[in-house]
């Protein structure tokens, strides 16, 4: 008599716990498409309150950098979005890519003159890049490239660290502001001006 009751307890179970795991499964999988996509570039002028996809670049399998869209708050003042952009960024990606960009980097200070946007990060960002010159490149140009795509009114990106103006890192010059490099892309995107 145990034995059919057993049966019983077990179908019980099962079922709501398949039922429970399709549900999450299908929200963690429209969260991961939502934040594949590509989004349009975000438009010049004042910024409104709300949300917005922004467009990040992080490392696919292939060794190349790879676009990721997230939703992140509206903001109105340039400086506090580029900076909010670079964070997310920094927290790493959402979806199967890897980081470009090492963990821990933060930000000391960002400036905007005209076109060209000036990032200091803390030195520790040279320090924790993987050795090579490839892995330089791409942590470089994820910054770079994001910050071209998200805002488009900016045309070039100083990287400074710890303030230091004429900045190398071990095989990377960065004494002179840079431009984004969209051919780092596993499928490169023109980028619109």
């Amino acid at each position: 008599m145990s034995l059919p009751h057993r049966r019983r307890i077990g179908a019980d179970v099962l079922v709501p716990f398949i039922l429970l795991a399709l549900v999450f499964g299908g929200l963690f999988w429209q969260k991961y498409r939502e934040a594949r996509q590509l989004a349009e570039p975000v438009a010049t002028g004042p910024r409104e309150v709300g949300d917005r996809r922004i467009i990040l670049f992080f490392v696919d399998d292939a060794g190349k950098l790879s676009r990721e869209a997230r939703q992140v708050d509206l903001c109105q003042e340039t400086t506090t979005c580029l900076r909010s952009i670079l964070e997310e960024l920094f927290s790493g990606p959402i979806g199967d890519l890897d980081p470009a960009v090492p963990e821990w980097t933060s930000i000391n200070r960002v400036s905007i003159e005209g076109t060209t946007v000036t990032v200091d990060l803390e030195k520790s960002f040279s320090e924790a890049l993987q050795s090579g010159s490839s892995a330089e490149m791409l942590a470089v140009y994820a910054i770079v490239n994001t910050i071209c795509v998200n805002l488009p009114e900016i045309r070039q990106v100083r990287l400074t660290l710890s303030g230091e103006n004429a900045t190398h890192l071990r095989h990377l010059d960065l004494s002179e502001p840079l431009t984004p490099d969209f051919s780092l892309e596993s499928q490169p995107v023109p980028h619109q001006n």
